[in-house]
């Protein structure tokens, strides 16, 4: 479903927040934030709200936000557990027709991951394929815990453009 964004500009706080909430991540949190802001005038200007309000977040809340996301292709994508979006992120990349090895290589890259950084790997898999996840994966694990936030951070804000670029339409 495509929203309009002089409709989003229009509706309740409440409505925007719910039509908005899966944009972050299982954190409806940030739509509700930048609801006061409206109206916005583009698309980018909404994102670049939302991307504010998420930098202006305490770091214990962006650090909620990191761990919202699921693993790459972990159990709850087998178990069919993610969000519809990260349903269609991950199968765009190929996430969803792993093979034993390849499935097992995530695996152990998720759990090294997340040991050492307490959330999970998060990239913009629609701009990868599996080959280019697995290859940022090994590179990040080098990462310094503050380098790694960064990084986790522009890949979130990377994924919710995308997201707002196929739910919500300029008119």
């Amino acid at each position: 479903m495509t929203l309009t964004l002089e409709a989003l500009n229009r509706v309740r706080a409440a409505e925007f927040e719910r039509a908005l909430g899966e944009v972050f991540e299982r954190s409806p949190w940030v739509a509700g934030r930048v609801a006061p802001a409206r109206p916005f005038a583009t698309v980018e200007d909404l994102h670049a709200a939302m991307v504010a309000a998420v930098r202006r977040a305490s770091r214990d809340e962006r650090l909620a936000l990191l761990r919202a996301h699921p693993d790459l292709a972990g159990r709850a994508a087998r178990a069919g557990a993610l969000s519809p979006a990260s349903v269609a992120e991950q199968s765009s990349a190929g996430l969803d027709r792993l093979d034993d090895a390849e499935f097992a290589r995530f695996g152990r890259l998720n759990a090294a991951y997340r040991e050492k950084f307490g959330f999970p790997f998060i990239i913009a898999v629609r701009r990868h394929d599996k080959h280019a996840i697995l290859a940022a994966f090994e590179t990040r694990l080098l990462n310094t815990s503050e380098q790694e936030i960064a990084t986790a951070l522009a890949q979130v804000f990377e994924i919710a453009r995308l997201r707002l670029d196929w739910l919500v339409s300029a008119r």
